[in-house]
């Protein structure tokens, strides 16, 4: 039996597998990837938004180096939501795109945290940073063994890698 989560899921996701392309990946398995990978967009432009909040609300002392250093967070991700919806349709089908949709397919909460300072924010930063790439290495062998779809296989490993380079620059801050 479906929780009210997954048929939403579904839904959502059903709307965004409405095409294919013929580019030697069985449709049933372009489907899936594509789940995926939506559901990726979804955790990412999530986080992207939580980086915009916590560049333009953090205080304290350290407020314009981490003002700064949130900024090019949010630049870089930016890339990467660019990239995983353009992965989308070159496999041919549809990015979500609509807030509503991220809300309904992301892992992550909108937010968490009680003050702004540059420690709370970076801790639910680096936790949301940590779940992503803990999902897309579960995904990355599916990707690759179970749907055969080497070039998202690679593309998930390169976004996990520059995930796990920012969750790094993240603890450093911690400590």
């Amino acid at each position: 039996m479906k929780t009210d989560m997954e048929e939403t899921d579904t839904t959502v996701l059903e709307k965004a597998l409405a095409s294919s392309a013929s580019i030697g990946i069985k449709e049933k398995d372009s489907h899936a990837v594509a789940a995926i990978l939506n559901k990726l967009l979804a955790d990412e432009h999530v986080l992207y938004v939580k980086i915009r909040n916590a560049h333009w609300n953090v205080e304290g002392p350290d407020f314009h180096s981490q003002h700064l250093f949130f900024e090019g967070l949010y630049g870089e991700l930016a890339e990467t939501i660019d990239e995983i919806a353009e992965r989308v349709r070159s496999i041919g089908h549809y990015a979500v795109g609509t807030m509503k949709e991220f809300l309904e397919l992301t892992q992550l909460t909108e937010r968490r945290y009680k003050k702004n300072d540059s420690q709370g924010l970076i801790k639910e930063l680096l936790s949301d940073y940590e779940a992503i790439i803990v999902s897309i290495r579960e995904q990355i062998d599916k990707v690759g063994e179970k749907h055969n779809d080497a070039g998202t296989e690679d593309f998930l490993v390169g976004i996990m890698e520059a995930h796990e380079k920012t969750a790094w620059m993240l603890r450093a801050h911690l400590r």
